[in-house]
């Protein structure tokens, strides 16, 4: 059964007051957003550099939509892979350079962990 958001706030409130503890249990702001083209996601995210300069996409394949290159050596975060027609995709976020901050897919081949 799911409760509502509001419910949970004020059970827990009223567990912590009365000196209890209570467990978070929600996803992180990350996990959360992961799209439902991920095959498989990490268990922790993984760092990585761009081998070479490469298309930052919105989707897991060269058919979608580039959002700008990312330079040899940008800096990605990655969550979890994709793999359409066996190539290797991995989703995450920018974590260097002009496109900072933004989330998208890069080819798995053009990064180094």
């Amino acid at each position: 059964m799911r409760l509502p958001s509001r419910l949970v706030a004020v059970v827990s409130a009223a567990v912590l007051t009365s000196g209890g503890a209570v467990l978070a249990t929600a996803p992180t702001a990350a996990a959360a957003s992961i799209p439902s083209a991920c095959q498989y996601q990490w268990n922790t995210p993984h760092n990585a550099r761009t081998t070479a300069g490469v298309n930052f996409r919105t989707g897991p394949s060269t058919g979608y939509t580039s959002l700008g290159i990312l330079t040899k050596g940008t800096t990605f975060t990655h969550y979890c892979l994709a793999y359409p027609k066996g190539t290797n995709w991995a989703w995450g976020k920018v974590t260097s350079g002009a496109n900072k901050g933004k989330t998208g897919w890069v080819a798995y081949s053009y990064l180094n962990l």
